[in-house]
Parts: C-alpha cells; structure tokens; sequence
C-alpha cells in the first residue's frame, strides 16, 4: 500500500471515492488476445443514516451542564412582556372583551388596577401584618365582621387586598357599603368594579348563598365618624341586620380586628353645621385637613395589624334568624370578640408609628 493511500481516511474512502478496477488473472488473456473485458460494476455504497438534527434547547443544555437553557431572558423581555399585556388588557378593555357579574364585580380590572394600589399601601406605607388567615375558610361562604374607623374608609379596602394576597385560594372579598357610597358618581362605580354592593339582607343573602365572602363593618358612619378620643372603642352594631343575614343561610361568621385605621387621619373635631350643608354625616377636622388642603387627605403611616378570629358557627341557629333574642345575642358575641381582640392587638403595638 502507497504512502498516499496509507494516509487516506478509510470512510472517506467507502464513501465520496470511486474503488480503482484491478485486472484479474482471467482478464490479462483477453486483453492480449484483442478482446474487451467484461464490465465490472463497482459496488454502491451503502449510504450512512445522517443522525436526526439535535434541538437547539437540547444543545443548550448539554453546554450549560444542566437542564435549564443556556441562554436566559435578557433584562428587557421582562419589561417588553409587562408592556405586551399592558397593551392586551388595554385591548380587551376598549373593545369590552372582559365580564363583570350580576352585582357589577370586575375581577380582571380589580387584580390588575385596584389590587396593585392597594398593595402598595398596606404592605409598604402601612407595613401591615395578617394574623389568623386560617380561621377564613378556604372555600364556602362566610360573613367577615370587622371594626370601623380611620375618617375615611380605607380599612374595608385594605382588609379586602389583604385577605385576597394572603389567603391560600387568593379569595375575594365583597364589601357591604352604605347608601351614600352608592350614591357619589365616581365613588359608586369603582364600589361596584371592586365587589362592593348596597348593605342590605337581600344582597347580601344572595351572595352568600353563592358562596362568596362578604365583608361587613356594623357600625357605619358611627365608627369612621368617631373622634380620635374615643379610638378603638367599638360603636352601636345597629340591629344586628348581619346577623340574620348569616343565619338565614347557614354562615359561619368571621371577626375582624383590625388596628391602625384610628391613626391615620385623627379625628380632632366635627363641624356638623358644614356636614349638614354638604350632605354629609360629618365634616372632619384633622390635624392636616382641612389645613393643608388636598396634602391633608394623605394618610399618615401608622403601623396596622389585622387579625382574623375563630369563626363562629351558626348552622345550628337558621330557625332563629327571625328571633330577636338570638340576633341581639349573637351580634353581641360578635363585638365583644372584635374588641377583645382589639385590646391584645394594641398591646402588641405599643407605639402607632413604630416600625
């Protein structure tokens, strides 16, 4: 063998060469003799199976040493995938592509505007902790019962964000709201996006028998109306309308403690002339409003704690919603629990502002 052909690849060969004709023995006669010899056809090769093309995640991963891709997103696709479901939800707002229920609840619109707000202020202005989440239940009615304060009624929509981000099933909440919230213009319609309809027996006995939480805060006006010096001293339940509401469909019955609203915007003085020409039950006089003006209606950040109480049967009593005895008794139970709970919470937090 030829030094040449010493160095020439076997395969390569086999493959893109084609084989030299060596004579014969047989062969040499014929030639010498003036005849032609037979043709030999030289041997196909056989064709080698080309292995199928590797993926490129594959590939990707055998030089990352792993099975995560090698290539990761870079810092933009996070924000170019935020700004392609902003221009989305956009899309679907304006051409009406979204649902709302019977009551008016926007889900969609709540967890991508309201929520997102809300957050903001409980979990970094207000630093709020949730204690209890486990007494809500999971799946089911309830009626959520808590205290209320603070002026302006921030804690039932930071009760409502809260529970949602903190609950295992991320639940909403439906607040009871009192006529007038339904009555304002701008105020009405964001009540009804966000889950909220009127306080009465007959909508709140329809959602409970859906099997929705609803949020409820018996004392009304008389609680966020109240001065910073009777702070955390619960007011009048009224008639204990919520009760019945629970009994008549068999609800257990949450209580809500919540600390913290009292600070925000202490109450110094009512003007109740201006509050009866503006139509409204009371006019507050804080120590930034009406002072600073529209600077005034920023809350100051007071540190809260919310927490959620065992809950309080009352399948055994659906015969008695009609009982007053029984309401009376069982609204009664409610509030003693709230403020109860209110006094061991604000032993916990000795200083309003503190960290």
């Amino acid at each position: 063998m030829s030094g040449a052909e010493e160095g020439r690849d076997p395969q390569s060969v086999g493959r893109f060469d084609v084989p030299q004709q060596v004579p014969t023995p047989d062969a040499e006669p014929a030639r010498r003799n003036g005849h032609r010899p037979a043709a030999q056809v030289a041997p196909t090769p056989t064709p080698t199976p080309t292995p199928p093309p590797t993926p490129v995640d594959e590939v990707d991963a055998g030089r990352s040493g792993g099975t995560e891709p090698a290539v990761s997103d870079r810092p933009g696709d996070h924000w170019d995938r935020k700004v392609a479901n902003g221009l989305a939800f956009l899309r679907r707002r304006f051409s009406g592509d979204y649902e709302v229920d019977e009551f008016g609840f926007d889900s969609e619109l709540t967890d991508a505007v309201f929520h997102p707000l809300l957050r903001l202020l409980y979990r970094d202005w207000f630093r709020t902790e949730v204690s209890g989440v486990e007494h809500v239940p999971v799946d089911g009615p309830a009626l959520v019962v808590g205290n209320h304060s603070g002026t302006v009624a921030l804690d039932a929509l930071i009760l409502s964000a809260a529970l949602h981000d903190k609950h295992p099933a991320h639940r909403y909440l439906r607040l009871l709201g009192a006529d007038l919230v339904f009555r304002m213009p701008v105020v009405s319609e964001l009540a009804r996006k966000t889950g909220g309809t009127v306080a009465c027996n007959p909508d709140a006995e329809r959602l409970l028998g859906g099997g929705d939480l609803v949020g409820v805060f018996p004392e009304g006006f008389k609680g966020i109306g109240k001065l910073y010096a009777d702070r955390y001293k619960l007011q009048r339940f009224g008639r204990g309308g919520f009760v019945s509401a629970a009994l008549r469909t068999g609800t257990p019955i949450v209580p809500v403690a919540i600390v913290g609203g009292e600070e925000i915007y202490p109450m110094l003085a009512d003007i109740k002339p201006l509050a009866r020409l503006l139509k409204l039950p009371y006019f507050p006089v804080t120590p930034t409003f009406p002072l600073l003006g529209p600077l005034g209606m920023v809350p100051l950040p007071s540190k809260w704690l919310i927490e959620f109480c065992p809950p309080i049967p009352t399948a055994h009593l659906t015969d008695s919603a009609d009982d007053p005895l029984v309401v009376f008794n069982l609204a009664d139970q409610v509030r003693e629990t709230i403020q109860q709970t209110l006094h061991t919470l604000l032993e916990r937090r000795p200083d309003p502002f503190g960290p």
